[in-house]
Formats: structure tokens, C-alpha cells, sequence
């Protein structure tokens, strides 16, 4: 059972239909940059590419704590956030992976599973359940990766550092791709539970936390 999931209904921080927020704005302004995080990295301006990601990754942190000290909690957020979390991931992952500082079957394992999630749901509802409940596992993979791909980052940008900054950046990328797929198999063991409607299965509503939204990301 998730954190989500311990906590009662009435008691959860209320989700407005608001679009115009702090939060929103930092993360469409996250979504933006993808782009542009993506062409420098492949350029090779790793500094600036560099200042990009961990603009990303504090933004990230801050409009959370704005959300939710603010009382500025947003369906258009809970998909906005998620979404630039992930793309800036596999922008990441992929650029890296196309200058051969990352080997290509990293970017497999965290865009594979991704898309197993993607399958998961899609199953889910076509036999009329809602998102299945967030496990901690996958915000602690996130996490990681959040981490492991800007030390990365930091490696090409000032070689000097690299004898240092590599041996972090990928044990933190191998802990969060072990953590990815760990989560993974939950979620497809408790799909497996509620689609055989085996005894003791997970309950999973519609207005239970996607694996995707901002609280609970993974």
C-alpha cells in the first residue's frame, strides 16, 4: 500500500481546476526547456546544459512545496508536472546515450518500462479500473535518476571532475533503473491481481494517484 493510499479521502490537500498558477507556470516553463536541454546537450555545451537541468530539478522541488504549502494543487498540474519530470529524463538519457557517455540499453530499461506502465493502464481500464496506487519504490527511482543524470551532466561539462562525478552519477543511475523496474514488477503483479480478481487484490480507483502525478511520482 502507498502513502496515498494511508490517507483518508477527506483529509488529502483538495485539487482545484485552476490553470493560471505559480506551480503550473514553473512546470510548463520545465516542459519548454526539454527542447532546449536536448540541443545543447547534443552539441556539446554541457555547461549550459548543465545550469538547464538543475534550474529543472530545483523548480521541480520548489512548485511542490508552493502546490502544497499554497494550497495550489491542479488537475493541469498533476499531468504538467509529471510530464516534464519524464521528458527531461529521457532527454537526458537518449542524448547521452547518443554521445556515448550512457550505453543504450540504459536508455531501454527506463523508456521500457515507461511503456509497460503505459500498457498497464491501458488495461486497467478496459476492464473498468481506475490508476493503480503509487508505490514509494517509484518516487525513490525518480529520485535517483533526477540525480544521477545531472552528476552525469557535470562529468562532461568539467572533465576535471569526471573521476569523481562518474562513479556517483552512475551508481545513482543503476540504484534508480533497479528501483524503476522493481516498481515495475509491483505494478504488474497488482494488475495481474485485479484483472484475475484474485482474492485480496489491491483496491484501485479512479480517485486513486496515477503513478504519474506530482505528489507521489513513479
Amino acid at each position: 500500500m502507498s502513502e496515498a493510499d494511508a490517507v483518508p479521502p477527506a483529509s488529502r490537500p483538495p485539487v482545484s481546476t485552476r490553470v493560471l498558477t505559480i506551480p503550473n507556470l514553473l512546470s510548463a516553463i520545465r516542459l519548454a526547456l526539454v527542447p532546449v536541454f536536448l540541443v545543447l546537450v547534443l552539441t556539446g555545451q554541457d555547461v549550459a546544459a548543465l545550469l538547464v537541468i538543475v534550474f529543472s530539478s530545483v523548480s521541480d522541488y520548489v512548485d511542490g512545496i508552493i502546490a502544497r504549502r499554497y494550497d495550489q494543487i491542479t488537475r493541469l498540474g498533476q499531468l504538467l508536472d509529471p510530464a516534464a519530470d519524464r521528458l527531461f529524463i529521457f532527454a537526458a538519457v537518449i542524448a547521452l546515450a547518443v554521445r556515448e557517455v550512457v550505453p543504450w540499453w540504459l536508455v531501454v530499461v527506463i523508456v521500457g518500462r515507461d511503456v509497460m506502465l503505459v500498457v498497464l493502464g491501458i488495461v486497467l481500464a478496459q476492464h473498468r479500473y481506475g490508476p493503480l496506487p503509487v508505490h514509494h519504490l517509484g518516487k525513490l527511482a525518480t529520485f535517483a535518476l533526477f540525480y544521477a543524470l545531472p552528476i552525469l551532466v557535470l562529468g562532461q561539462a568539467f572533465p576535471d571532475a569526471r573521476a569523481v562525478s562518474d562513479p556517483i552519477g552512475w551508481a545513482f543511475a543503476l540504484w534508480g533503473a533497479f528501483l524503476y523496474w522493481w516498481a515495475g514488477a509491483l505494478y504488474l503483479r497488482q494488475t495481474l491481481e485485479l484483472v484475475g480478481n484474485r482474492p485480496g487484490a489491491p483496491a484501485a480507483a479512479s480517485d486513486t494517484l496515477n503513478p504519474l502525478r506530482r505528489s507521489t511520482d513513479g
